[in-house]
């Protein structure tokens, strides 16, 4: 996952640069030509949080599902920053794409997952976000978060569960949820999982279970708890 250098002015020395090139053509042709922002201009937006300059240069022609030079995606990076008048404002329109992938295989419901933004997961499910996808899923993100308020991390695993979540996907490598969870995410999650019915003699091409990474997690009452589950 890339890091995103801030940016100070509202728009590139680049951009002005190009607009001032537009005005001169347009002058000699008699015909106004706009220049359209660049990713650098959204990113100013995205690192103020600012709904007004993101509909402002949505509305001058910044195309919101291009990649950024690094294979970025603006809903991904405002997810992440985060800032959420800004995707709010990317929601606001249909043309933004909610499925997109950035270079990693990430989507935006995959990041809002395992940042625990509820609100904000709940706002990409009702653009029709894909909950379940092949490969590392937006429930594996859920329950791998360190966030420090537990409850919120379960209330994201409910929520996709409660939108047919596969509780059972399987990551390139066959780790499960119920996996992650038992090594990564709360106790809370993994007792969840159990709870909603997740496999628990699945293993992965480790050929580890459920409980093998709850031991090695030290979690020792989890690894029981997954073991009686069994069968």
């Amino acid at each position: 996952m890339s890091t995103m250098t801030p940016y100070d002015p509202i728009f590139s020395r680049r951009g002005l640069l190009a607009v001032a090139s537009a005005a001169g053509l347009a002058l000699a042709s008699g015909n106004a030509v706009a220049a359209a922002p660049s990713w650098e201009d959204f990113l100013a937006a995205i690192k103020r949080d600012s709904a007004d300059l993101a509909a402002t240069l949505l509305n001058r022609g910044f195309d919101q599902n291009a990649p950024s030079p690094d294979g970025q995606v603006a809903l991904i990076a405002a997810i992440r920053e985060p800032s959420p008048q800004v995707v709010r404002t990317l929601l606001s329109t249909r043309k933004t794409q909610v499925d997109l992938k950035n270079r990693a295989g990430e989507t935006p419901l995959m990041m809002a997952a395992i940042r625990c933004e509820l609100d904000i997961a709940r706002q990409l499910i009702a653009r029709d976000a894909a909950v379940n996808k092949t490969g590392w899923a937006p429930l594996h993100y859920a329950v791998s978060s360190a966030t420090v308020l537990p409850e919120r991390q379960t209330d994201m695993v409910k929520l996709l569960l409660e939108n047919f979540a596969f509780i059972d996907a399987e990551s390139p490598n066959g780790t499960t949820p119920l996996m992650m969870a038992s090594f990564y995410g709360r106790e809370e999650s993994a007792y969840l999982l159990l709870q909603e019915g997740a496999d628990t003699a699945m293993r992965n091409q480790q050929g580890l279970t459920a409980a093998d990474f709850a031991r090695k997690s030290n979690r020792q009452a989890l690894a029981k708890a997954i073991e009686k589950g069994k069968g």
